[in-house]
Formats: structure tokens, sequence, C-alpha cells
């Protein structure tokens, strides 16, 4: 018999995270919204609770737990805020990942234990104006040159690019071409020749920030190169991939809160003398978001137990975010459905989730690239 119930331990995270999001995040959401506000102290505090190095070893800051315990937090607090949830899932899954894979010991004592500790926020770097899922088609440049490289040209779509100390950056170290001429760097902020573009207004996930980086002349020292040259294709891929776990379990956190409002309401709000949650129509609704819902974080549930028992994942990774990001947009617009016309509105907190649930189709690989990478697993 298989074996879904959570650990001791994962219960507790599970307890924690739901306390945190209703104490700290709740109160301020549609605000923080609406004036696209960073949640700074409430990063600090998550960072003070260990859910920003959750996957790390406490030799290097981080809390020393497994994938399903992070998945679990993640899906608390996105069902509280999906624009926390990311700066949480960017910093442990795309972050604090790479530089715990690929990192060497002086690496990870000066960048990833203050990362893993949520006392220094990082980002990470891939896309750029004309590259998106063409992510070898890019033009910035290292040049080598003695003991640093200089680094110019432009990024975009970075998560946490405005409050961010550190960057993970990827960019070519050869002018020959292809995804083997592609290297990575540990960015500090603080570094001459790195600019911060302006904060992009987005339709969702609007208290995360997103902008552009700039690099003119940027140098940076040849320890600061994470992994070897030519290496950071590969390093992109194979970190998308555990992040991928990450996104598909904050769209399960986003479908539970659209599952949840519309069953409120539905129960409250009444018409022609009775609530609409006694109308077939509305539980034919309620019944097939719960259903997905669950599907989705088994899904999930599976990428992560084979990651934690070192076992490929990648097809199940792809899959558990293809489906969920889809549960999460469907359970959103039905969730406003249900609302009708209070659900177009604001304050009800319900557009806010259908704003917010597009991105999961879209940010670190498209629902078409998921389906592309499944596809590819299948048929070798």
């Amino acid at each position: 018999m298989i074996n879904l119930s959570l650990t001791t331990e994962q219960l507790l995270v599970q307890e924690m995270a739901c306390d945190f999001a209703t104490t700290h995040l709740l109160p301020g959401v549609i605000e923080r919204d609406e004036k696209s506000l960073f949640p700074k102290e409430q990063i600090k505090r998550m960072g003070e609770l260990g859910f920003m190095g959750m996957m790390v070893p406490e030799q290097w800051g981080g809390s020393g737990m497994d994938t399903f315990s992070f998945v679990v937090a993640i899906e608390e607090i996105a069902a509280v805020e999906l624009a926390s949830s990311t700066i949480m899932s960017v910093n442990n899954s795309l972050v604090c990942q790479v530089l715990l894979d690929w990192g060497t010991d002086f690496q990870k004592n000066k960048y990833l234990k203050p990362l893993a500790r949520g006392v220094k926020l990082g980002a990470y770097s891939l896309s750029e104006p004309q590259s998106g899922s063409d992510a070898s088609n890019m033009n910035t440049f290292a040049e080598k040159k003695g003991d640093s490289f200089i680094i110019n040209g432009t990024k975009n779509w970075v998560t946490n690019g405005i409050n961010s100390d550190f960057v993970i950056l990827f960019c070519k170290t050869s002018k020959k071409g292809g995804s083997k001429e592609i290297s990575t760097f540990i960015i500090d902020k603080k570094f001459e020749g790195i600019t911060t573009g302006k904060k992009e207004e987005k339709l969702g996930l609007r208290a995360s920030d997103t902008c552009e980086l700039y690099f003119e002349n940027c140098k940076v020292p040849k320890e600061n190169l994470l992994g070897n040259i030519g290496e950071g294709f590969k390093i992109a891929m194979n970190t998308l991939g555990g992040g991928r776990i990450g996104i598909a379990s904050q769209a399960v956190g986003l479908s539970r809160s659209a599952l949840e409002k519309a069953i409120s309401y539905a129960k409250q709000r009444k018409q022609f003398g009775k609530t609409i949650a006694e109308f077939g129509a509305i539980q034919n609704k309620i019944a097939d978001m719960e259903t997905n819902m669950n599907a989705a974080r088994l899904l999930v549930w599976q990428a992560a137990y084979l990651k934690d028992q070192n076992k490929p994942y990648n097809k199940e990774s792809s899959m558990a975010k293809l489906f969920s990001s889809s549960t999460a947009m469907s359970s959103a617009s039905e969730c406003v459905q249900i609302h009708g016309g209070y659900g177009y509105i604001q304050d009800y907190g319900v557009e806010q989730l259908m704003r917010d649930a597009k991105i999961t189709q879209i940010y670190e690989g498209t629902s078409e690239i998921q389906r592309l990478v499944i596809s590819r697993e299948v048929l070798k």
C-alpha cells in the first residue's frame, strides 16, 4: 500500500508555513498587489523561519530538509500570496540549489550561507530580450581578461532582480555559438558595471519585482565562475528541472485557495431562495476543482519524492508543472465565475488569483516547453 501521509516533521513544516502565511502575509495581500509593494519584512521573517534555504544542509546555513518539505511549505505560502512564494521558490530552487550543486567551498561560504539563512536574497538570470524558450540564444558575453571576466549585455525577466543581493548569471564565454559556449557566474550586485532596470508593471505577481539587468564592462573575478567554462547550459537546464517542482506546488496552492474561496462563497450566496452551493452547475464546478487540485498535488509529490530519492525526475517535474499550472488557471477562472460580479472586483481578492495564475503557465518553461520535455522523455 502506498503511504501518502506526511511525516511528523513535514506536518510541522506545513503548520508553521500556514501560520506564517495567515498571520504575516494575509493582512496585506490586496494592498501589496495594488501598490506593487515588495514584501521585504515578510521575506526577512521567512528567512528567520528557515524557509529561504530549506533544502540546503545545515553546514551551509540551510534547514537541511527534503524537497517534500519544501513543496509542502510552498503550497501553504502560495495559497495566501503567490508573489511571496515566487520569491521563496527562486531563492531556494534556482539560486541556493545551483550553489549547492555546483559551487566550490569558497563560493558556498561566501554566497550560499547568507542566502540560505535569508540574510541575502538571490536572483536567477537566464532570459534575454531576444530569447525566452530558446534559452541558448543569448548575446550577453563574458570576456576573459587576466584574473577576471568582463561582462557586457542585457538580461530580462529577472525575478528578484531589484531586491536581490546576488545573481546567478548565464552568458556566453565564446562567440562560436551554441549551448556549449554558455557559462555561469555569481554576480554581486555591488560589482561596478551592473545597472538595474525599472520594475516591470505586470498582470499579476505585482508584489514580486521583475526587471532587466544591464551589464557594461562589469568586472567579475574568476573565482565567481560557477562550475567550468561551457557548463552553463547544463547547469541551467538541471536547475530548471528542480525549479519546476516549486512552481507546480505554487500552482497547487493557488488552486486550493480558489477552491476554498469558491466553496465559502457558494455556501453563503443565495439566489432563488437557496444557496448557490445547492445548484448542480456549481456543484459540478466544485467537483472538478477538487479533483484536479488533488491530482495536481499528487504529481507534485511524485516529482518531489523522486528528487529526494536521487532518481530521474525531469519528466515528472514537467508533468507536475504542466498539469498544476493548467489547474491553477482553470480553478481561478471558475472561482471568479462562481463569485459572479463580485469576483470581478478587487475587494474580494478573487480576480487577483486569476491574474496570478497565468504566470505559472509561462515562467520556468512554458506549457509548450513542458509538453516538449515530456514527449522527448516518453519517446526515448
